[in-house]
């Protein structure tokens, strides 16, 4: 993977089988049982120099206005995006030692009656927020969010832009889907080596230690800071839900304002997470093959509840068989089931997912990997964001660890709640973060029992694949926040561009008016 700080080109760990640990990394999995380092114990007056600092914007990496889809009034806003570097250090105990450059972008208010910023992040953990923000600012443009508030992405330690970022495996290696075939088949010699080299690509063992989410919600309280903001006012996606409710409990007397977009349960530990994402995208599927149905000609046959079985049937003779691409690429199970992950993540995909499906019933792979790729940022150069590694590393540092007999337990269950990925092999047995050179410093549950927490938005979408609609329940009965729902078949809604959802957002975010209780929208 280049470089992308360095030459200016340029969205989990899991057991069971290793499509079915792809399911549980989508995004997220649980929690941790380690005790919460509130962050108190930082000395202040060390803390201080990080919190005075001043942002010096100006001229952004190329790969702001790249990696945007080609669409003029989405590249015209990419284009006037501020770029700048946030310090911060990489232990909150050591703050006269090393130091992080967080990535940081800015698209400026509209109008005069600035409020403030509201700081982005689209979840992952590991997907970039520096060209998030300049997409949402888009999105929103002409409506009274971007008229108040200059819309600022931050790419967490590790991530994207920020310096170092997570580097563990080579271009060649993600198309082959080393990683992912790594998952059910870890050794002690692997596990050991998976951490020298993340640690030789990514700044040191020092740097993977400290990638949590409660160190990145302390670099979110360093960036309020520095951008001049008295309080947070904050939209997080998926992931992003957890840190901004880790930010939450860590520091409510900072917050102003939280949307918490397609939530993560902050009740469910590792395992318990992971069958729940599990279920939904089986429950996301079994949807799309009643869509399929209804279509006529659908590759899964002309009956849904006979669909998973179809799919197997699809998918299962690629464990030992794989196709060819027309570009030469191997096209695994592994690879075919992360093309149909991809096309579930929103009813508008559905129609690419059928087509792609019948092209492999037919022994072209093309469009199910071009879903894949596309899941996974690869460039038409053949290169790689790294949002993959980046993912591994801090679900390592925030994830449970567990033994032999939980990760086969955990893997039979997993291939239970979402059959159509399951490939036949035996679950995994082994934890590829038992040898990672810190304890998980999360915290299961977290964010409970906060005090003096100002009223915070939870969305969720009762159709949600891999955050399904009872983690908004909890998320919103934990933070004692007013939940919207949304009646719908994707992944999140505040960027669907829905009248509905846009105007209970706003309201709350430059108003900070919250909908009735029992409010829906519908997409």
């Amino acid at each position: 993977m280049r470089n992308r700080l360095k030459d200016g080109r340029g969205p989990w760990t899991k057991p069971g089988p290793a499509v079915v640990a792809v399911a549980s990394l989508l995004l997220i999995a649980g929690c941790t049982n380690a005790t919460p380092d509130t962050g108190e114990s930082a000395n202040a007056a060390g803390l201080d120099q990080y919190l005075e600092q001043s942002l010096e914007f100006g001229a952004c990496d190329p790969t702001i206005v790249g990696s945007q889809p080609p669409v003029p009034e989405i590249i015209e806003v990419a284009e006037k995006t501020e770029c700048a570097t946030l310090t911060v250090p990489i232990d909150y105990e050591n703050l006269d030692g090393e130091t992080l450059g967080i990535a940081v972008t800015r698209n400026a208010a509209t109008g005069t009656d600035r409020i403030g910023s509201v700081v982005l992040n689209p979840g992952g953990p590991g997907v970039q927020a520096t060209t998030f923000a300049p997409l949402v600012t888009a999105l929103w443009t002409g409506g009274p969010i971007t008229e108040h508030f200059d819309l600022v992405g931050f790419d967490p330690r590790g991530v994207g832009l920020t310096d170092p970022a997570v580097d563990c495996y080579t271009d060649e290696e993600r198309d082959a889907d080393v990683p992912l075939s790594a998952l059910d088949e870890w050794t002690e010699e692997s596990a050991r080596a998976i951490v020298e080299k993340c640690a030789a690509g990514s700044g040191g063992e020092e740097t993977l230690a400290h990638l949590g989410t409660r160190d990145v919600a302390r670099d979110m309280d360093v960036l309020r800071s520095a951008l001049g903001d008295d309080k947070l006012t904050y939209a997080g996606a998926s992931y992003g839900t957890r840190l901004g409710a880790v930010y939450a409990e860590m520091f409510p007397q900072n917050v102003r304002a939280l949307v918490l977009d397609g939530a993560v349960d902050p009740r469910k530990d590792t395992g318990d997470r992971r069958i729940q994402l599990s279920q939904g995208l089986q429950a996301s599927f079994q949807r799309f093959a009643d869509f399929c149905v209804a279509q006529g000609q659908c590759p899964l046959g002309t009956d849904p509840a006979l669909a998973t079985t179809a799919a197997q049937e699809l998918l299962r003779p690629l464990v030992d068989e794989p196709l060819v691409a027309a570009d030469g690429r191997e096209v695994t199970f592994l690879a075919a089931a992360e093309g149909i992950i991809s096309g579930l993540y929103a009813e508008a995909s559905w129609p690419a997912t059928i087509a792609g499906l019948s092209e492999l019933r037919a022994g072209r792979p093309e469009p199910l990997l071009a879903l894949r790729d596309g899941y996974y940022g690869r460039s038409d150069s053949g290169e790689y964001k790294n949002d993959y590694e980046a993912t591994f590393a801090i679900n390592c540092i925030d994830e449970e660890r567990l033994t032999a007999d939980e990760m086969t337990e955990l893997g039979n269950q997993l291939n239970d709640a979402v059959p159509f990925l399951d490939s036949g092999k035996s679950p995994a047995t082994r934890d590829g973060c038992e040898f990672w050179p810190s304890e998980p410093t999360l915290g299961f549950p977290y964010a409970t029992d906060i005090k003096g927490l100002p009223e915070v938005l939870v969305t969720s979408t009762t159709g949600d694949p891999v955050t399904p609609h009872g983690g908004g329940i909890s998320l919103a009965e934990t933070l004692g926040a007013r939940l919207l729902t949304v009646d719908g078949n994707q992944h999140g809604s505040i960027i669907s561009r829905n009248e509905c959802v846009d105007g209970v957002v706003a309201d709350y975010l430059v108003n900070l008016e919250l909908p009735e209780e029992g409010a829906r929208c519908a997409l």
